[in-house]
C-alpha cells in the first residue's frame, strides 16, 4: 500500500505512510464480520477504495479548519483516507446501516484518528454545518445536492466554492440535470494511471 500512496502523494509523513499501511488489513479483518466491501473485491481494497478515496484529496487540497461530511460513508470510504491524508480537516462520517458505521468506527480508533467523528442516521439528522459533502456511489447528484444543501456553509476557505464532491463510474452526463452547466466532471484517470480509473469520475457541483 505504502508504495501505491507514496506514488501519487510523496509528501507523506511517517505517520500518515503507517496509518496507510494498516488500512488495507485492518479493512480485510473487519471485512469477515461486517461486509463493508464486496468479498469479490476485498483483494483490491488498495487500489480499487482507498486509492480511489484519495482521487478527491488530487481534486482539492481541503484547506485546514474545513469541515467535509462524508454522506453514506459505509466502512468508512472515502471518508477515512481522506482523513488521514489531511489532519487538519475534520471529517463527519454519516450512514444509515449501523454495523457499517461501527467499521468505520473501529478502523478510526485503530488508526489513532483524531479528526473524525460518526453519525448512524441520514442527513435529515445531520446539524453540521460543512464546507463541502463528498460521497462514493451513494446515489445520483441532484437527489445528494437536495439533502445536502442546508448542511453546506455559506462561509468559503477553500480553492472552490463550497458544494458536493463525488466518486462515480461510467458516463454521469445523463444525471445532472439542471446542474450540468455549473458542475465541473473530471476523470480520475487525469490523476492515476491504474486501468481501474479508466472510467472512473470525480463530479463538482458548486452549492449555493
Amino acid at each position: 500500500m505504502d508504495e501505491i500512496i507514496t506514488q501519487y502523494f510523496p509528501h507523506l509523513s511517517e505517520k500518515q505512510r503507517h496509518q496507510f499501511n494498516q488500512l488495507p488489513q485492518l479493512y480485510h479483518e473487519l471485512n469477515e464480520k461486517v461486509n463493508v466491501v464486496s468479498r469479490k473485491d476485498i483483494d483490491n481494497i488498495g487500489i480499487n477504495h482507498i486509492l480511489h478515496s484519495l482521487a478527491i484529496a488530487r481534486y482539492l487540497n481541503f484547506t485546514p479548519g474545513s469541515t467535509v461530511i462524508d454522506l453514506g460513508t459505509g466502512g468508512g470510504l472515502p471518508g477515512i483516507p481522506l482523513a488521514i491524508m489531511f489532519p487538519e480537516v475534520h471529517f463527519h462520517l454519516i450512514d444509515r446501516v449501523g454495523k457499517k458505521v461501527n467499521v468505520a468506527k473501529e478502523i478510526a480508533e485503530a488508526l489513532g484518528l483524531e479528526n473524525v467523528s460518526f453519525q448512524h442516521g441520514d442527513m435529515g439528522e445531520c446539524k453540521i454545518q460543512a464546507d463541502f459533502v463528498v460521497s462514493r456511489a451513494v446515489t445520483d447528484q441532484p437527489t445528494l445536492i437536495k439533502i445536502s444543501k442546508k448542511n453546506i456553509s455559506k462561509q468559503h476557505r477553500n480553492a472552490l466554492p463550497n458544494g458536493l464532491i463525488t466518486l462515480k463510474g461510467g458516463d454521469v452526463s445523463g444525471e445532472l440535470g439542471k446542474y450540468a452547466s455549473i458542475s465541473e466532471v473530471v476523470p480520475v484517470s487525469n490523476y492515476f494511471s491504474e486501468d481501474f480509473f479508466k472510467t472512473k469520475k470525480i463530479v463538482y457541483t458548486p452549492v449555493t
